[in-house]
């Protein structure tokens, strides 16, 4: 097919899906129109739109899984608070690659880390009636303040790209002085731009934490794949940095999704410190009458939503924890090939003319990994989706996620084998339309 797609195909498309304004559309919008414009023309779409892996799921929680089914467990309700396997395993699994010590009883399962964010969102926002805003330090998963505005409460952002290191200190601290924030939210490894924040910048943002009594939600789901490091050795550092070093008030979200290639099962843990787990505050007693963070976390709220995880699925990231805690699957040697889908995919987008938006991870290069993000000259975020999907080329703004930069979030995980020499050829022809219309 003569490329690029004619505009009315395009257009047509968007219109089909009833979408107003395209570069506020959600992932899965742009999914759907991916799908529509591709079953139309019998073009075959690049997909960097959407973070779902293209691995295979991991054999040891599959045959956990499916020993669990025939043992009858599907005919039996999960306990409300997990697999009492599963968060033993949970608790070391922690300790072992983020040398944390946090009690079997704070390891809670939940439907993949979109419902721990939920979850957490919701008890947050209702410790203290003073503090309904979510603070989120972006850029960030775009879906999370969907979440936050699906709750009703409020939030603020801030581009954490011109706040890095030193600079940190004073931006955070004009949001938490307010006395409005009920938590604070980022990604580590960050969800699109691949930086990881330092230990000074994680020390920051856990004593402010703690001076400001606010907590902080830690979101893991790409969890241990900083590639530059060797954070795959249990019991052993380096580790996978972590606010909880430097604060009690924090929880961490982790997922069966990308580390260990699981995310048809919607299976993760909320990991809370013990000190959030045991506190009580003035807000959740008087709205439930009694009880701490922790208990209300699970017998009020995740009870109401879920009623429970999947109790087979748990088997699942049961054995997948203790195999590696015991050093016996080294699970990110399989999570590398992300890796170096990046390095091949942005050697193609540099070489025709597109530049890497967050480039610099505080004078380290940045690593490759799961998403990388790239613009091109003289066009904003929005114009370049848009005129990449007329090149069979799928992705999202970085305007959805919370930055100020002008560019796009690609995903590597659905990149196939011929696929690197189409995306070759697509550029070319989008370089050269590009440099003739200008």
């Amino acid at each position: 097919m003569k490329l690029p797609i004619s505009s009315s195909v395009v257009q047509e498309a968007v219109k089909e899906l009833h979408i107003r304004d395209f570069s506020k559309a959600t992932i899965r919008e742009v999914v759907a129109l991916a799908n529509n414009i591709e079953k139309q023309t019998g073009l075959e779409f690049i997909r960097m739109e959407m973070g779902v892996p293209g691995l295979s799921a991991s054999s040891i929680g599959v045959q956990a899984e499916i020993q669990a089914l025939k043992e009858g467990v599907a005919s039996i309700y999960p306990v409300i608070d997990g697999l009492p396997e599963l968060k033993t395993e949970s608790s070391r699994f922690i300790k072992a690659f983020v040398d944390l010590d946090i009690s079997p009883q704070g390891c809670v399962p939940v439907v993949g880390s979109m419902q721990g964010t939920f979850t957490s969102f919701l008890v947050a926002g209702q410790c203290d009636e003073k503090r309904d805003t979510i603070l989120f330090i972006d850029p960030g998963f775009p879906v999370q303040k969907q979440q936050v505005l699906v709750l009703g409460y409020k939030y603020e952002s801030f581009d954490v790209y011109d706040f890095r290191g030193s600079r940190l200190k004073d931006k955070l601290e004009s949001y938490l002085s307010k006395g409005n924030i009920a938590c604070v939210i980022y990604s580590n490894p960050n969800n699109p731009a691949w930086f990881c924040l330092k230990k000074d910048e994680l020390r920051v943002i856990g004593q402010l934490a703690t001076q400001y009594d606010t907590i902080v939600m830690e979101d893991l789901a790409y969890f241990a794949m900083d590639f530059r490091k060797d954070l795959g050795q249990p019991f052993q550092p380096p580790y996978q940095d972590s606010v909880g070093k430097y604060t009690d008030n924090y929880l961490l979200l982790i997922s069966g999704s990308k580390a260990f290639s699981y995310a048809g099962q919607r299976i993760g843990i909320v990991a809370m410190s013990n000190s959030l787990y045991n506190r009580s505050y003035p807000g959740l007693t008087r709205r439930y009458g009694g009880g701490t963070f922790g208990s209300i976390f699970i017998h009020r709220a995740l009870y109401s939503i879920s009623s429970g995880t999947s109790h087979s699925a748990q088997y699942a990231l049961a054995a997948m924890f203790r195999a590696a805690s015991d050093g016996a699957y080294l699970f990110l040697d399989d999570v590398k090939e992300y890796g170096r889908r990046a390095k091949k995919m942005k050697a193609i987008f540099l070489k025709h003319g597109f530049e890497i938006v967050y480039n610099n991870d505080l004078g380290e290069e940045i690593a490759d990994g799961f998403y990388f993000t790239i613009c091109y000259p003289g066009m904003s975020g929005d114009e370049l989706m848009m005129a990449l999907i007329s090149y069979g080329i799928s992705s999202i703004s970085l305007s959805t996620t919370g930055s100020n930069q002008e560019g796009i979030r690609a995903c590597t995980s659905f990149i196939k084998e011929h696929q690197y020499e189409l995306l070759d050829e697509r550029l070319a022809a989008f370089q050269q339309q590009e440099g003739a219309a200008t």
